[in-house]
């Protein structure tokens, strides 16, 4: 029996170090490429970089322009989070803790809406934005980075409170009987008790929606038809077309990378607590 867990713990390992292989390997080969000048990919692509040519990040910045794109995409994803957490963490409080008529209704309009993907809805919202611009005569619900905020928002508050509702059924009602009791209403226990408990929570929903607004690309290359306003994503699709007509890979790659490392940068930042939050409960009495 002994020699059986130990083989199935070796496949398990093995198994983890294939999957961990297929994406480290992809991602270190990105860095190496966006060190290379161009004539070191008609070469052995799994070459060493023959030197650091950072001149590949100052062309991906400048020269096309990926520099705007990266602080519209920060802002586009900042105000997202912001308008998105205002809404859906005193939502699921509320959904969670709140004995009231309707809530299982609302409950289950939230879970139904896990089930629309953004994507299937691209041309509707369009048309819905288009119409209210000819309606009002004015061209504010279009080429609008915050109207593209609120959309984010929207589209992720169902599953954001889903999972925050979760989380916060399992928090004792003890703490919220001991905040009534020194005489604490609704907001302020949320915020001074169930709040700081439910930090793992909140972080693993911040990267997850992190990760899904920084990289969305056809909703922002829809709303956003001005060049100076378009996000990241849209402005590495832009600049693969035009470095693979002018041959400039590296600056290719370099756009890439600028992509990834906010997110590998947020990722490592939060590892600890998007750990905690898979894994644990709320209840730390």
């Amino acid at each position: 029996m002994k020699k059986k867990v130990n083989l199935f713990k070796i496949f398990v390992y093995l198994v983890m170090a294939i999957f961990a292989l297929s994406i480290i390997v992809p991602l270190i080969w990105v860095f190496m490429a966006s060190l290379k000048e161009n004539k070191e990919f008609y070469q052995n692509p799994w070459q060493l970089p023959l030197g650091f040519y950072w001149e590949n990040f100052k062309n991906a910045w400048v020269g096309a322009n990926m520099g705007t794109y990266f602080l519209n995409s920060v802002m586009v994803t900042a105000g997202s989070l912001a308008i998105l957490l205002v809404i859906a963490i005193p939502c699921a409080y509320v959904l969670s803790r709140i004995e009231f008529k309707g809530r299982s209704i609302l409950r289950g309009i939230m879970k139904a809406g896990l089930f629309i993907n953004l994507s299937y809805i691209v041309v509707p919202i369009f048309m819905m934005l288009l119409d209210l611009n000819q309606k009002f005569e004015v061209t504010f619900f279009l080429n609008n980075r915050l109207i593209l905020c609120l959309i984010y928002a929207a589209s992720a508050v169902p599953f954001t409170v889903y999972l925050l509702s979760n989380f916060f059924q399992s928090i004792s009602k003890s703490y919220e009987e001991a905040a009534r009791i020194d005489g604490a209403g609704y907001f302020k226990t949320l915020v001074d008790i169930i709040l700081p408990m439910a930090k793992p929570a909140v972080i693993t929903v911040i990267l997850f929606n992190f990760l899904a607004f920084w990289n969305e690309y056809i909703l922002a290359l829809t709303i956003l038809p001005d060049d100076a306003k378009r996000t990241l994503p849209v402005g590495l699709i832009n600049l693969q077309q035009a470095s693979r007509g002018a041959a400039q890979y590296g600056r290719l790659y370099a756009g890439l990378v600028l992509v990834m490392v906010p997110t590998l940068i947020l990722y490592i930042a939060v590892q600890k607590q998007l750990t905690e939050g898979m894994m644990v409960g709320g209840d730390k009495g």
